[in-house]
């Protein structure tokens, strides 16, 4: 599965867009639509076109993640859901987490509360990830 263009609007939205360099909340260092790694690079600057590049390759990552740690039939708005959870956490806690346990295990109607879970920064919980997570929720649930 490829993730939609309603998934791709919704993360960049989700993420927000930087030309330059930032810390993300968890402090992270950070450039683009949420792209982190070793190539991030303190002072960079990118542009738009750059951005856009980073995004397909990081989105590509994300979808493989997803489509390896899931084995259970998904909808496409279920996976473009899960893709974005993967692009923020990352693809190892995303296929070591919890929700893929029990998703994996049938119960698609608990996805929803194990979402809610991934809204913390340094342990506490934060309003930007909560109504991200809730959003997933909604977008989880969609038919």
């Amino acid at each position: 599965m490829k993730t939609s263009s309603t998934g791709r609007v919704f993360i960049r939205d989700a993420e927000g867009e930087e030309l330059t360099k930032y810390r993300c909340s968890a402090g992270v260092p950070t450039i683009g639509v949420g792209h982190t790694g070793p190539d991030v690079k303190m002072g960079m600057t990118i542009t738009k076109a750059r951005g856009d590049a980073l995004l397909v390759a990081d989105l590509a990552r994300f979808e493989k993640a997803v489509v390896a740690a899931i084995k259970v039939p998904l909808t496409q708005s279920q996976f473009d859901a899960l893709v974005s959870l993967a692009f923020n956490i990352g693809a190892d806690a995303f296929s070591k987490s919890t929700l893929v346990r029990v998703l994996n295990g049938g119960y698609y109607d608990q996805v929803g509360a194990q979402l809610a879970r991934w809204n913390k920064v340094d342990g506490q919980p934060n309003r930007g990830l909560t109504s991200r997570r809730a959003r997933e929720a909604a977008m989880f649930c969609a038919t």
